[in-house]
């Protein structure tokens, strides 16, 4: 990953998890330093603390699932686990998102969205995550990763998104009070204060069109218990590493070891979680977590605590304790059921990647995803093709190659029709708009004017260029929210008439059916068919780490010792 202009200074937030003044609508306190950007832009240093709580949070949702998915014991405890286990609704968003269909052996992938909370509502999660200030307001997502199982159960990939990331956030209604809440676009971590963990979801379906079959939540409460339950998780320094306070230069995790491997827990663990300034930013404490989370892969892996009946209640009281799942999952046996998926894959097929992002060009605190990057990791998400290069299997086949067609999904010629069938052409109002400049490319000139002449010719005779420009990485045509089955019926024939996949049919708050051409679609009067993404195609920018692979981080020179 780029790393532009990491030591110099800056005012952005950690990306960590909220300190009581750093909540949305308070100011924030400036700190020195900057860092390298997934998408090879310079951030800013000193983004929100916490990142270590974070993580370990995650850490809880991967032992529960790890625990409950493998022994066989969790019956024993049956009744009182299902008693430990929260749930809540599985969407609470407007996303028009299908169910993945299956591929050529009749399998499915499994998508888990794992979300962590912010929660300062008991007294637990306030002494672990501070901010007294802010007991009883709505939590934050400060971290959300989609776990994608592949259909054959072979290989597995984690995708996390920055929480800062400014995506359009769909109406949600709190299933709980009923409070509805109106579309914004703003940065994902407040989705779950806007109808909690199904309007993340909801949120994450429309921005990758992926289909996710269930949600995970955790807070603060009991994860340290639940990582100093593993015994320790081997991490290793290539030097000696000593994160502290340095003139001009503030806070620091505390962390203090000798160079080399050395196994941590309980506040160690956390410290090696929360460094930031030692390792030199923030995308590298990303690296320093995902080697934890590997390493305690790993660990599990080699353990024989499925067998350790004690250790193992232990575990499971911990784990249904800190999980708030979708409801379709809220019980010991649906969560057994769902691990058992997990089981079988192996470490050298799990890798965890971090979505591809450029600065936010409206406010640089801010991130957006990276154009043609994270499209790229959507479509092998949707397609099923393996992040590693070892993939087969899916819609991919036996070369890890999805179809050209299945790249951007079915076309609308191939969906079969469900609902009800689309107006005449004739009597279509359509705006069509130029979306084909880019970072590098400037607009095509009288590109909406020649697509409208296309579809007039296919009978779209109220078809208008728009005089405005809106630059797209991804062709897409879009509908009005309001017009429900039939604005979608009648968008699909307008992607139809040009070639554009239905996947790229989407539901807006708009007034009036559009297309908008991408940077994607530069030339011609047809949609061009994209390349398939193959086994391994990631970007570099989604900085992968395959959980079989032992490294160690070296260590920002002011602070070796």
């Amino acid at each position: 990953m780029a790393q532009s202009d990491v030591r110099g200074s800056g005012t952005r937030h950690d990306s960590g998890g909220l300190a009581q003044d750093e909540r949305p609508g308070t100011a924030a306190p400036a700190t020195g330093g900057g860092e390298g950007g997934g998408g090879g832009h310079g951030r800013r240093r000193g983004r929100r603390r916490g990142g270590g709580r974070r993580i370990l949070r995650w850490s809880a949702i991967v032992l529960a699932v790890l625990i409950l998915g493998t022994a066989g014991a969790g019956y024993l405890y049956y009744r009182h686990l299902n008693g430990n286990i929260d749930k809540g609704k599985r969407n609470a968003g407007e996303s028009d998102v299908k169910r993945t269909g299956p591929n050529a052996a009749g399998q499915t992938p499994l998508n888990i969205l794992l979300i962590g909370s912010d929660s300062r509502n008991s007294a637990e999660n306030v002494k672990l995550g501070g901010g007294r200030d802010n007991i009883g307001s709505k939590p934050l997502a400060d971290v959300q990763m989609l776990l994608h199982v592949s259909a054959d159960r072979e290989s597995a990939s984690v995708v996390s998104i920055p929480r800062d990331t400014r995506v359009d956030i769909p109406k949600c209604v709190d299933p709980d009070t009923g409070e509805k809440y109106p579309a914004k676009n703003t940065i994902i971590n407040e989705s779950l204060q806007r109808g909690g963990p199904g309007c993340t979801l909801a949120t994450w379906q429309n921005l990758t069109g992926v289909y996710i079959d269930h949600w995970m939540m955790v807070d603060f409460a009991g994860v340290v218990d639940m990582a100093d339950a593993i015994g320790g998780v081997p991490v290793c320094v290539n030097q000696n590493v000593w994160d502290r306070p340095l003139p001009g230069q503030g806070g620091g995790s505390g962390l203090k070891m000798k160079s080399g491997t050395h196994k941590v827990q309980g506040k160690q663990a956390l410290q090696w979680l929360r460094t930031r300034h030692a390792w030199g930013s923030d995308p590298l404490r990303a690296k320093a977590q995902h080697m934890y989370m590997n390493s305690m892969i790993r660990t599990l892996k080699q353990q024989n605590v499925f067998t350790d009946t004690g250790r193992l209640m232990g575990l499971a009281e911990a784990g249904t304790k800190a999980l708030t799942v979708s409801e379709e999952i809220g019980t010991v046996k649906e969560l057994y059921d769902v691990g058992m998926q997990l089981k079988s894959v192996p470490t050298n097929r799990i890798t965890m990647t971090t979505m591809p992002w450029i600065e936010d060009p409206l406010n640089r605190n801010h991130l957006v995803p990276k154009p043609e990057d994270a499209d790229t990791m959507w479509a092998m998400l949707r397609d099923d093709v393996s992040f590693d290069k070892a993939g087969k299997g899916g819609k991919a086949g036996k070369g890890g190659k999805a179809s050209a067609a299945s790249a951007s999904g079915p076309s609308p010629a191939s969906v079969k029709a469900t609902g009800p069938a689309a107006a005449p052409a004739a009597g279509l109002s359509v705006t069509v708009v130029n979306g084909t400049a880019s970072d590098e490319q400037a607009a095509v000139p009288q590109r909406a004017a020649a697509i409208v002449a296309a579809l007039q010719q296919e009978g779209f005779t109220r078809a208008v260029a728009s005089g405005q420009q809106d630059p797209h990485a991804r062709t897409q045509v879009t509908y009005p929210r309001s017009t429900g089955e039939q604005g979608r019926a009648n968008a699909l024939s307008v992607a139809k008439a040009v070639g554009v996949p239905s996947s790229q049919v989407r539901a807006t708050d708009d007034v009036t059916t559009t297309l908008t051409i991408g940077s994607d679609w530069r030339e011609g009067t047809t949609y061009p068919k994209q390349k398939a993404p193959e086994a391994g195609d990631l970007p570099e920018t989604a900085d992968a780490l395959s959980a079989d692979k032992t490294e160690c981080m070296d260590v920002y020179k002011p602070y070796q010792w």
